[in-house]
């Protein structure tokens, strides 16, 4: 057997395919973000990072660096062990305290990924409730699919958002059956947003419990950053809120936050949070400023809001393609694997911008596209640097504007509908 050859193979397919993933050498520089050193091939060059989720700047701010080396420098580097072995610091017991009050819940419970708190909670709440029905919707995160495939009860897809059909599974269903609705609060790739309160509605009617992951949302809307179930005066209506440390706080992590009982549940016989080092004291000190900063701040939500409307307008009086967004989330249409590459690169060498390109299996074929996350630190200047660079890119590889593409039921069609679940970011 020539094992060699199979992993060749497979790496094959993925350059003919045009979705090979290529990782840009990056060093950030605290104090000037979101400026960026890009290194390749013996050379660095200084370029602007436009796909950042840092999305607030806080992996900069003082008061978090500040945090983060002082709590270093006084209890060392690591956690130096599990949570049940040793690793659970007074840090990380205060960070667990602050994201409770942040979503108004009585316990929250801290892991050391978005990924793993996703994955981790969502199948051992679901195998602790008998015949557990689980239903999804069908643009939940890899994280939250591997949650639902992991749990080993029966699953139910519902359309994207679609309220009608989430009502009618749940019609469908025995009422006595436990049942889990698992949804985003923010869709990361297209920056649309769930009918929070709406989904409440439906699982009270029906006897079910809700889990909302809000990794693209916290920090980022409510009048403490508590995330879009804050902002909609909705979140002690839903069962549990899944959080990340890692994109608008700046630092590193994943949480969820619920009732007492069904946290210590979790804790007790999740195997992704009870086999698995905690997360370093220093870490949980920087994003504990974070979250305290975000909490009592509105300057950095405003800032980011303003430019990423800002970034909207820009490029749509440019005739670029940009896709419906009711978020900070700004994506702009290519539509092939092939073309959103060549863009990224060019972007990169020739301009000095950095936006990775977003292909299958992120996203479904023919929906590739460039995703932009304006912050407070992108100004002006940048903004219309980065549309005249996008002007240049799209007439360069031969890219189609906005008012190029087809036409259908009376519009125009810049965002193809989305037939499948993402496989991750």
């Amino acid at each position: 057997m020539d094992y060699r050859s199979h992993f060749e193979s497979a790496i094959e397919a993925l350059h003919a395919e045009r979705r090979y993933r290529v990782f840009a050498d990056l060093e950030r520089i605290a104090g000037r973000f979101p400026t960026a050193l890009w290194r390749h091939e013996g050379q660095a060059r200084e370029i602007t990072v436009w796909c950042s989720n840092d999305y607030l700047g806080m992996g900069q701010h003082p008061d978090v660096i500040g945090a983060m080396t002082a709590t270093a420098t006084g209890m060392g580097s690591g956690a130096g062990g599990t949570r049940n072995i040793s690793g659970t610091s007074h840090p990380l017991v205060e960070l667990e305290a602050e994201l409770a009050d942040l979503h108004g819940k009585e316990a929250a419970l801290v892991f050391t990924s978005g990924f793993v708190s996703n994955e981790a909670s969502i199948s051992t709440i679901a195998k602790l409730l008998p015949d557990c029905l689980i239903l999804s919707d069908e643009l939940n995160h890899a994280s939250m699919i591997e949650g639902v495939r992991k749990a080993g009860c029966r699953k139910q897809v519902f359309r994207h958002n679609d309220l009608a059909h989430l009502e009618e599974l749940l019609k469908a269903a025995d009422p006595a059956r436990p049942k889990l609705v698992v949804f985003e609060s923010v869709y990361s790739m297209d920056g649309d947003v769930a009918p929070i309160a709406e989904i409440c509605d439906l699982a009270e009617r029906y006897n079910a419990m809700t889990y909302i992951d809000e990794v693209h949302a916290v920090g980022m809307y409510g009048a403490r950053g508590g995330g879009i179930s804050e902002r909609d005066g909705v979140a002690d209506r839903l069962d549990v809120i899944e959080g990340t440390l890692a994109k608008a706080f700046g630092v590193l992590g994943g949480y969820i936050a619920g009732s007492r009982a069904l946290v210590d549940a979790v804790r007790s016989y999740a195997p992704g949070f009870i086999f698995t080092t905690a997360l370093p004291p220093a870490l949980a000190a920087a994003a504990t400023a974070s979250i305290r900063h975000l909490k009592r701040s509105g300057i950095e939500r405003a800032g980011q809001q303003r430019q990423a409307a800002r970034t909207k307008r820009e490029f749509a009086s440019a005739d670029l393609p940009v896709m419906p967004s009711d978020t900070h989330i700004v994506p702009i249409l290519v539509g092939d694997a092939d073309l959103c590459k060549k863009a990224s690169d060019r972007l990169l060498e020739v301009h000095g911008i950095y936006i990775q390109p977003i292909n299958y299996p992120t996203v479904p074929r023919g929906t590739e596209r460039l995703r932009v996350t304006p912050t407070p630190l992108h100004d002006d200047a940048l903004i219309d640097t980065l549309k005249a660079a996008l002007v240049e890119t799209w007439e360069a590889v031969g890219i189609p504007f906005a008012s190029q593409r087809p036409v259908r039921a009376g519009r125009r069609d810049h965002a193809p509908a989305l037939v499948m679940a993402k496989a991750g970011g």
